[in-house]
């Protein structure tokens, strides 16, 4: 049988043909930028995965694709963006799959803010971002991913001039005001099978100062104290339960405030940049085999198995300190003298032009590096990410005549 993939996170591919050969499936992805994937699709030959270049905004093309595949069991749809449109296909297909009412709610951060404050698991419900005066406050767009079209605001001129900027940004839902929540940026990582959650660990975020909060870095599992892990468990499997999260993994960022946690997003996936990899090795198991399982219809293993004891990581995002052209990096032969053996994932080739620099956009790759704590893996990844240098060259422009 055939499990198909609409589009995928950047890292991953090769987990996930690894778990689908386990269980006897081949695995096709649906992608419209194989670009994406050069990293993974450099390591996996055509036996263990296919690839089919389509327009994957085009949902009838990709209806179309998919009737195609012999023996098609089962949809996967693990990005942000294309979360709506693969609930839509499953569901017209008659595969397993969420409903695509409770994707369309989870992927609006508006919805889902509401719902927790009607259910007390948010001091605040959303905010009209015309007039909201609590200052500081987000806006931020209602479908966004990667920290992109996100701005604080701490005084109503920032407020007013956040509303100009956004008012010429493309956005891919519509611009929300919501309090900004003060303190460290965590996020959960669990998995849920009909309602029934389990929480795997927990990541913790490194930002950027304010006000950009670019994402710097990340390590897994936190070492929290076991009651208060506990607490984190039970908080989140209400949280996932009000949203509406019923299957498979989630992300949910979340700040640890002075008053208990609140939710920054909740995201219906597993998570991206090498979350998957850090899941994997932690826990000793190939954690995708859970998402082939949930695609077919299946409880999914970590639901209950996979105790953990192995290595913890830490991961650190790599960024040009200016704007250019990327021709290559400097340090990437001295990784492998250091210690926690660490490891590079690009996530941006020679020649591919880096302009945005206050969000995810522009991280050309990511060191991760193993420890026995998230906190020393961590410690070595910055070890290693501080010696590797992007080097970027001024992007020539064409003369414009006068």
């Amino acid at each position: 049988m055939t499990i198909a993939l609409l589009e995928a996170l950047t890292f991953g591919l090769g987990r996930l043909a690894d778990a689908g050969r386990d269980a006897g499936h081949d695995l096709v992805l649906l992608t419209g930028d194989r670009s994406i994937y050069t990293h993974e699709l450099s390591r996996l030959g055509p036996d263990r995965l296919r690839v089919v270049d389509i327009d994957t905004t085009d949902v009838a093309a990709c209806e179309r694709a998919l009737r195609d595949l012999p023996d098609l069991a089962g949809l996967i749809s693990s990005t942000d963006t294309w979360a709506l449109p693969g609930a839509a296909l499953a569901h017209r297909l008659g595969l397993p799959g969420p409903t695509p009412e409770a994707v369309r709610t989870l992927r609006d951060k508006a919805a889902v803010r509401a719902l927790l404050h009607e259910h007390g698991l948010s001091r605040s419900g959303p905010l009209d971002p015309a007039s909201a005066d609590a200052f500081p406050l987000v806006l931020k767009d209602s479908a966004g991913t990667s920290s992109r079209a996100v701005w604080l605001c701490r005084s109503p001129a920032e407020r007013d001039a956040a509303l100009r900027e956004a008012a010429g940004t493309a956005l891919k839902g519509r611009l929300i005001a919501e309090p900004y929540f003060a303190g460290p940026l965590y996020s959960a990582e669990t998995i849920t099978w009909r309602g029934r959650t389990r929480l795997l660990g927990v990541l913790s975020r490194v930002v950027s100062p304010e006000p950009a909060r670019r994402e710097e870095a990340a390590a897994f599992p936190v070492a929290f104290p076991d009651d208060d892990l506990r607490g984190l468990g039970t908080w989140i499997d209400r949280v996932l339960a009000v949203a509406g999260h019923e299957r498979g993994f989630a992300h949910t960022e979340f700040v640890l405030t002075a008053d208990g946690p609140e939710v920054v997003e909740v995201n219906a996936r597993i998570g991206g940049a090498l979350v998957g990899e850090a899941l994997c090795r932690s826990l000793g198991v190939n954690a995708y085999a859970s998402m082939v399982q949930v695609a077919l219809g299946a409880p999914p293993d970590l639901l209950d198995g996979a105790a953990g004891g192995g290595p913890a990581t830490g991961f650190v995002l790599v960024y040009p300190r200016e704007a250019g052209v990327l021709e290559g990096w400097s340090g990437l032969d001295r990784l492998a003298d250091l210690p926690g053996a660490p490891e590079w994932y690009p996530t941006a080739s020679p020649g591919d032009v880096l302009e945005h620099l206050a969000d995810q956009r522009s991280c050309t790759g990511i060191v991760l590096a193993e420890g026995p704590t998230a906190e020393l893996a961590l410690h070595r990844a910055l070890a290693a990410a501080g010696g590797i240098t992007p080097v970027v060259r001024a992007e020539e422009r064409a003369d414009v005549p006068a």
